[in-house]
C-alpha cells in the first residue's frame, strides 16, 4: 500500500492510496471493513468476492465495497494488478472471524 493522501499527509479527509500486487501473488485475506471502499483499477485485474457476489475487474473497472461486509481479492495470476482506492479516514479493519475491536489501517490516517 502506498499511501497517496491521508489526514496525517495533507489534512485530507478521505484517504487515497495505491495498491500494487504481483502477478503470481496468493488472494488478500478475507476480512472486514467497516466503512464503504472504492477501488478503480488502473493496471491487470483481479477478483473481488464482496458480500456473496464475485467480481471480475479489469483496468478502467471501478466497484465500491460496502462496509461491514466480506471481502477478499484475488490478483490476476499473469498481470497482477494496481488499484486507487479510497475510504473514509479512520476505518477498521478485520481479518474474518470478525474478533475484537479491528485494526486502523496506517494508510487510512
Amino acid at each position: 500500500m502506498t499511501t497517496l493522501a491521508s489526514p496525517t499527509l495533507g489534512a485530507a479527509e478521505r484517504p487515497v492510496w495505491r495498491v500494487d500486487v504481483v502477478p503470481g501473488a496468493p488472494a488478500g485475506p478475507l476480512h472486514i471493513i467497516d466503512v464503504e471502499q472504492i477501488w478503480t483499477f488502473v493496471a491487470g485485474g483481479a477478483q473481488v468476492a464482496c458480500a456473496g457476489e464475485t467480481f471480475v475487474l479489469q483496468a478502467g473497472d471501478t466497484v465500491v465495497l460496502p462496509g461491514d461486509a466480506e471481502r477478499q481479492v484475488t490478483p490476476d495470476a499473469e498481470s497482477g494488478f494496481s488499484a486507487i482506492v479510497t475510504s473514509a479516514a479512520g476505518s477498521r479493519a478485520w481479518v474474518v472471524p470478525r474478533e475484537g475491536e479491528g485494526v486502523v489501517p496506517p494508510w487510512t490516517v
